[in-house]
């Protein structure tokens, strides 16, 4: 349909992720006539570094506020984020060791003793609506069968999709377990719990994207943000850099050891 909106000049067009627009199956779009151009965005950031070609292809920012502040204000929830770290079994070192880099990220998210970790905080969190996100299918697949949860894949359909995402609104089910799937457009205003497993390497946008998924106002009660790394590998290395843009928010992370996590208590509202 592009060819329809190429015959107008229209007065205003609004650009909703506008961190996209670099991208070259987006940018076409800046060619459409238009007086006045809009650009909205959560997390004007990219990993390939082209988040200031936002500016040539829109124009100058008008307005940026901190996350920080729009939390003060109530507009979203207040969220306590938490890195775990969890050793490398002795059993997968060697091939760690001598695996390229992307082999090593992918052995290293995987680390199957994450396991125990979200055991512990799934008992923490009984009571709560919690989703469990990653990267790898086959990782996600483990977890959906230790734990009896639905899961949801870009080869989920679109009824099945909006069937779970109900029950998951509704309580009928309080966890769910979604791939990257769940990184754009989903609405589940209940979620107040996430636990990470695995990610998209060293994405600021997507570690952003997905606290953005459980930051809706639940009047007085905390958002519980966790990411599972492995300690002393690239899955760490990437972790640090995934927080980045989150830090400049104003958000700091606590560091626990696998270990501390059995005593850990999650932090409370405080009024």
């Amino acid at each position: 349909h592009f060819a329809l909106f190429n015959d107008y000049n229209w007065g205003l067009i609004v650009y909703d992720e506008v961190h996209l627009l670099p991208a070259p199956v987006f940018s076409i779009t800046a060619d459409l006539q238009a007086r006045r151009r809009l650009g909205l965005t959560a997390t004007l950031v990219r990993e390939d570094g082209r988040q200031e070609d936002v500016f040539s292809l829109i124009g100058p920012k008008k307005y940026d506020v901190p996350w920080k502040d729009l939390e003060r204000q109530g507009w979203i929830a207040t969220a306590d984020v938490v890195e775990v770290r969890v050793p490398l079994p002795h059993e997968t070192r060697i091939e760690y060791a001598t695996a390229d880099e992307r082999q090593k990220y992918r052995i290293a998210a995987e680390n199957k003793d994450k396991f125990r970790v979200l055991d512990e905080l799934l008992v923490k969190h009984y009571k709560d609506q919690v989703l469990i996100i990653g990267m790898y299918l086959d990782q996600l697949e483990k977890v959906a069968r230790r734990y009896n949860a639905p899961l949801i894949t870009g080869k989920t359909s679109v009824r099945q999709r909006r069937d779970l995402y109900d029950q998951f609104k509704n309580g009928e089910i309080s966890t769910l377990i979604v791939s990257k799937v769940g990184n754009f457009a989903v609405d589940l205003p209940n979620a107040n719990v996430m636990v990470q497993i695995s990610g998209m390497f060293g994405s600021r946008q997507e570690e952003a994207q997905r606290l953005g998924r459980i930051l809706r106002p639940h009047g007085n009660s905390l958002a519980h943000f966790y990411t599972i790394v492995t300690k002393d590998t690239v899955d760490q290395q990437y972790g640090a850099n995934r927080q980045l843009f989150l830090t400049e928010q104003g958000y700091q992370y606590t560091i626990l050891y696998e270990d501390e996590v059995a005593d850990y208590e999650p932090a409370v509202f405080n009024s």
